[in-house]
C-alpha cells in the first residue's frame, strides 16, 4: 500500500526546514559568536556589561546583609562511617613501644573523666604519631577506652585502627614485609601436612570470614610461623649453654615488671618445648592454632601484619596453649571449674551433679579465647578487651557465659546438652559481667589465673 500524499509532502517540508542552509547558518554564526566571546573574555576579562551585572549583584548581596545578618553555621556532623577496606602491602610503620612500668593490678572500670573528650581522633592520633603524654598514661586511656567505649566499626566488625591497636596492646616489634617474604619463600613447614588438614575446616560456615580471607592465606601464615618457631626451637637448642636473656616486652598489664615473672623466662622465651604437634614436628604447631590465627587474617591489611601479631599473641600471651601437650589448656579448663565454684556457687554444684565438667564442654572456648563461638564482629569486640588486659581473663568470660545462661541451665535436666554450643557471642555484657567476677577472685587463684597460659 502507499502513503498518502499529503503526508509526504509534510514530510518533505519539515525535513528541508531542518537542513535548510539559513538554519545551518545561523547555528554556526551563535556557535562562532559563543566561541568569540568566550576566547575575548578568556584574553580581556569579563565585558562591561558582565562588569554592571556583577556590581548590581554585589549591591544586592550587601542590601540582604544589611537587613538578615547572616545564621552561625553549625559544626560539621560526622555519620559513622564504613570501612570497606581492600588489603595494602602493609609498610605502615607501628609505634615501637617499650615496656610499661605498670603494677601487676586488676582490671577495674575507670572513672569516666579519663577518656579523652575526642576519644576517636585521640586513637587515631596515638597509632600515626605515637603518645602525646607519657607511655604509660597512653595505655592507660587507651585500655579504659576499649572498656568502656569500645573500638569503632561496622556491621562486619571492620575498623581501620583495630589491627593497630592490637600490634600496640600486644607491644609487637615493627617487622619488615620481607622477613614475612622469606619465610613464605622456604615453603612448606614440619607440619604444613597438618595445617592443610586443618584449615578447610576453620570457619567454613562464615561468609563473613570466607569472603575476606582464603585458605591460601592462612596456609602460608601458618607455615611461617611453623618456620618462625622451628628456627627459634634451634636457637634455643645452640644456646642451651649459654644464660638467656629475660625478655622485657610483655603485653599484659599483669605480666609487666612482676617479681613471678623470673620463674616463668624459659617457659615464655620459646614456644617450642614440649611434646609432639600432632603428628608433626614437635612444638611447631597444634591443633587450634588455626582458629587462633583467623581473626588476625580477618581483621589484618595484610598477611604480613596478621603474622607479626599472631606470632606475638602466641609467644608472649599464651605460649602454653600451642605447645604440644596444651598444659595451658588443660590449666585453663580446670580453672574453668575453680573460678566458676567460687563466683557461683550453685550453678557449679548443679553442674557437677550433672557429670557436666568444664573439661566437657569449655576445650574449645579455652583454645581459641573463644573464637570458635558466632558471631565473629562480637569475638573481635572480646578480643579487644583481652589484648588490653590480658588473655588470662578468658576463663572468667567463659564464667560469664555460663552465668548468662543460668536460669537455662538450672532448669535442664540435661544441662551438658545445652552446653555443646554456646549461644551468640554478647561481646559487650560478658565484658562487664567479667570485670564484676574479678575481685571475687582470691588472690592466689587470680595469680594462677594470670600465669596459666605461660
Amino acid at each position: 500500500m502507499t502513503g498518502s500524499p499529503t503526508k509526504k509532502v509534510q514530510h518533505a517540508t519539515s525535513s528541508q526546514q531542518l537542513s535548510s542552509p539559513r538554519t545551518t547558518g545561523r547555528l554556526r554564526k551563535l556557535q562562532s559568536a559563543h566561541q568569540l566571546s568566550s576566547n575575548y573574555s578568556a584574553s580581556h576579562g569579563p565585558s562591561l556589561i558582565s562588569q554592571q551585572r556583577q556590581q548590581q549583584q554585589q549591591q544586592q548581596r550587601n542590601l540582604s546583609i544589611s537587613h538578615n545578618p547572616p545564621v552561625p553555621s553549625l559544626p560539621p556532623q560526622h555519620s559513622p562511617q564504613r570501612h570497606n577496606r581492600t588489603r595494602s602491602n602493609s609498610d605502615a610503620v607501628v609505634p615501637n613501644f617499650s615496656k610499661v612500668a605498670t603494677s601487676p593490678k586488676r582490671p577495674t572500670v575507670a572513672k569516666k573523666t579519663a577518656v579523652p573528650k575526642d576519644a576517636k581522633h585521640e586513637l587515631e592520633s596515638l597509632v600515626r604519631q605515637g603518645p602525646k603524654d607519657t607511655l604509660p598514661l597512653a595505655l592507660q586511656n587507651l585500655r579504659h577506652w576499649i572498656l568502656c567505649d569500645g573500638m569503632d566499626a561496622d556491621n562486619d566488625g571492620m575498623s581501620h585502627v583495630r589491627i593497630y591497636v592490637w600490634l600496640i596492646l600486644l607491644n609487637a616489634p615493627a617487622t619488615p614485609t620481607d622477613s614475612y617474604l622469606e619465610l613464605t619463600r622456604r615453603g612448606p613447614s614440619p607440619a604444613h601436612a597438618k595445617i592443610c588438614n586443618d584449615t578447610f575446616r576453620t570457619f567454613k560456615t562464615n561468609p563473613l570470614f570466607k569472603r575476606r580471607v582464603t585458605d591460601n592465606s592462612l596456609i602460608r601464615l601458618l607455615n611461617a610461623v611453623a618456620w618462625k618457631l622451628h628456627d627459634a626451637k634451634q636457637q634455643r637448642i645452640s644456646d642451651s649453654g649459654r644464660p638467656i636473656n629475660a625478655s622485657d616486652d610483655l603485653g599484659s598489664p599483669e605480666l609487666q615488671h612482676t617479681i613471678p615473672l623470673l620463674k616463668h623466662i624459659n617457659d615464655i622465651s620459646t614456644t617450642t618445648k614440649g611434646s609432639e604437634a600432632g603428628g608433626s614436628s614437635p612444638g611447631v604447631y597444634v591443633q587450634g592454632m588455626n582458629v587462633l590465627c583467623a581473626p588476625f587474617l580477618y581483621v589484618a591489611r595484610s598477611e604480613a601484619e596478621a603474622f607479626v601479631a599472631f606470632h606475638r599473641f602466641i609467644t608472649r600471651e599464651c605460649p602454653a596453649y600451642v605447645r604440644g601437650a596444651m598444659d595451658g589448656v588443660h590449666k585453663g579448663i580446670a580453672l574453668v571449674d575453680r573460678c566458676l565454684a567460687i563466683v557461683d556457687p550453685k550453678l557449679s554444684t548443679y553442674l557437677l551433679s550433672k557429670g557436666v565438667k568444664a573439661e566437657i564442654y569449655a576445650f574449645a572456648s579455652v583454645l581459641t579465647m573463644c573464637a570458635g563461638t558466632p558471631p565473629l564482629p562480637e569475638v573481635l569486640h572480646l578480643w579487644d578487651f583481652l589484648f588490653a588486659y590480658g588473655a588470662h581473663l578468658n576463663i572468667l568470660c567463659i564464667c560469664a557465659q555460663l552465668m548468662i545462661m543460668r536460669e537455662e541451665l538450672l532448669g535442664s535436666s540435661n544441662p551438658g546438652k545445652l552446653l555443646r554450643a554456646f549461644p551468640p557471642l554478647d561481646a559487650k555484657k560478658i565484658i562487664m559481667l567479667s570485670v564484676g567476677l574479678v575481685p571475687r577472685i582470691p588472690e592466689h587463684l587470680y595469680e594462677e589465673l594470670v600465669y596459666h597460659a605461660h
